[in-house]
């Protein structure tokens, strides 16, 4: 059941640094006056980001470990995206000020570091995106896990549910917001092209079951995948993120540009609505629709779907000590059985009432509270996440994976919810960071003290409705732009379904009438066609 990634270690780090090569970890002796002063507050990030998140990235690949104890050798590529993020987010801090010791330079390239070596583990899997455009199966997906020191295959398609449409999405989500920051990322129209078969990939998100952000797929973890709204949600906000975005900023030209079908995602769309506020066909709700419709993706534009979804998953997965992930989750219970991959049928039953509780999504409320202007929200949400840290690390506050009901307290919590004392996971005292809770924690305190803005850490303005967004774009509206009219005409009605026999066979016949009434004749079979579908000009 637990997977094999999961396992505790306790034999010592590989390696260990301590701080910059050119700058050690703690920062000279300036003078410091009563109240902090700028520097004092960003010294103070820069420590917690250097000592639980920037010590543990690979210094070949730059992926971050899933374990921080022992010799792990497993990356995640949602947990590195997370902590490149959080070193991201304090290098737009240091921005602010003069002289930043080449922190900036520092931070910035840690996390480009991290997104080009998840960029070279996918690279090496050209074939399986490949494959996967013409079978989206679980057996020819990109990986999910990958070798923290080299990039290679660590799990098979049989240990490892890797096919998660989530993890892609995120990837090309935070590609955007990087780039738009002014970081160079991509460096070749090799990977350019590349980038442009992932989005292929996700486009056909709202069709292709996955296993989700818990890599379990069903409630019920028999092996089964399911079509969930976090990854058509993630998907629809990276589509819209990257549709006419130019990967070498504003030193690209056309050819760099990456494009989008707009019929695919507005059938992601129509998917995402039709689903929300539910998770999956097994999941009623679950935490993991908090970063689709909120931070980072805010996939979801109508209001009052948003705050339906929102207040389903506070009322039934908020506790104490964090968020249930969602109802009946047996994952790191007393009750869990190691030895095994999956569960038997109606074993969810026992975990009911025990599920563990994660901190990390306390962490979300905040920043949502921030994005949305919502002080109530984030001083709640403070006040109920600060208990539940602990300084247990080198003097850093630590973010515990989860909270779980121990064995002997199992029964009397049953019979009477919400009564026991729960207990940290060993995150932090014996050296096993969260790292994805950590990286989060960074990002949230840095909007909390307005060290960074929301517009900064997402300079493409996804947390913007957009019936409120400026109608100016620089963007490549689409590639029909930069069609002839009679391509253009074919690919506007091919895409409503009147398909010629081949391209060729529409080019000849307009070239042999009059051009002029061939495109009138055209155009009146895509009448009523928008000119604008959600953002996506024609």
């Amino acid at each position: 059941m637990a997977s094999s990634e999961d396992k505790h270690t306790a034999s010592p780090r590989t390696f260990s640094r301590s701080g910059s090569v050119y700058e050690p970890l703690k920062s000279i002796n300036l003078p410091r006056p009563d109240s902090e002063s700028l520097w004092d507050k960003l010294d103070r990030y820069y420590k917690i980001v250097k000592i639980t998140i920037l010590n543990y990235q690979s210094p070949t690949t730059g992926l971050f470990p899933t374990h921080t104890v022992g010799d792990c050798k497993k990356a995640k590529v949602q947990d590195s995206l997370y902590c490149a993020a959080s070193a991201w987010a304090l290098a737009l801090a240091y921005r602010r000020i003069d002289d930043d010791k080449g922190r900036t330079h520092e931070l910035e390239h840690s996390a480009i570091k991290c997104m080009r070596g998840i960029l070279f583990c996918y690279m090496r899997q050209a074939d399986k995106v490949e494959q996967f455009k013409q079978d989206p199966s679980p057996s020819k997906c990109l990986h999910s896990i990958f070798n923290v020191h080299t990039g290679d295959e660590v799990l098979s398609y049989d240990e490892y549910g890797h096919i998660q449409i989530n993890a892609v999405s995120l990837f090309l989500l935070y590609l955007v917001e990087m780039i738009s920051s002014g970081l160079q990322i991509i460096y070749s129209t090799d990977e350019v092209s590349f980038i442009q078969n992932l989005v292929f990939c996700v486009e056909r998100a709202y069709r292709v079951p996955d296993f989700g952000i818990w890599e379990r797929g069903s409630k019920y973890n028999n092996g089964s995948t399911e079509l969930h709204s976090s990854s058509v949600g993630l998907a629809k906000a990276a589509l819209e993120a990257v549709n006419g975005f130019n990967l070498f900023g504003n030193q690209g030209c056309s050819w760099s540009v990456i494009f989008v079908d707009f019929d695919a995602h507005n059938r992601n769309r129509q998917t995402l609505c039709s689903l929300l506020p539910r998770e999956s066909r097994s999941h009623n709700t679950d935490a993991a629709l908090l970063p689709c419709i909120s931070y980072p993706a805010f996939a979801v534009d109508d209001d009052a779907l948003f705050y339906q979804t929102l207040d389903k998953i506070v009322r039934k997965l908020k506790g104490k000590y964090g968020f249930k992930r969602f109802l009946r989750d047996g994952y790191r219970t007393a009750l869990e059985d190691f030895n095994r991959r999956y569960y038997k049928p109606a074993e969810i039953k026992l975990f009911d009432g025990i599920e563990c509780q994660f901190p990390l999504f306390f962490i979300y409320m905040i920043i949502d509270g921030v994005f949305r202007g919502n002080a109530e929200q984030v001083k709640e949400y403070q006040e109920l996440l600060d208990p539940v840290l602990f300084q247990a690390f080198e003097g850093c506050p630590v973010v515990p994976k989860y909270y779980y009901v121990p064995a002997d307290f199992v029964e009397a919590e049953k019979k009477n919810p919400d009564s026991q004392k729960r207990f940290p996971s060993n995150s932090g005292r014996d050296g096993k960071l969260f790292l994805w809770g950590q990286a989060l924690y960074v990002i949230a305190k840095l909007l909390v003290e307005e060290l960074v803005s929301p517009k900064d850490i997402d300079p493409v303005h996804r947390y913007i409705p957009p019936k409120d967004q400026r109608n100016i774009s620089m963007r490549y509206s689409n590639q029909v732009d930069n069609l002839s009219p009679v391509t253009r005409v074919f690919y506007l009605t091919a895409t409503k379904g009147f398909k010629p026999s081949s391209t060729e066979e529409a080019a000849f016949t307009g070239r042999n009438m009059n051009l002029t009434s061939f495109l009138e004749s055209s155009l009146e079979m895509v009448t009523g066609v928008a000119t604008q579908i959600d953002g996506f000009v024609l």
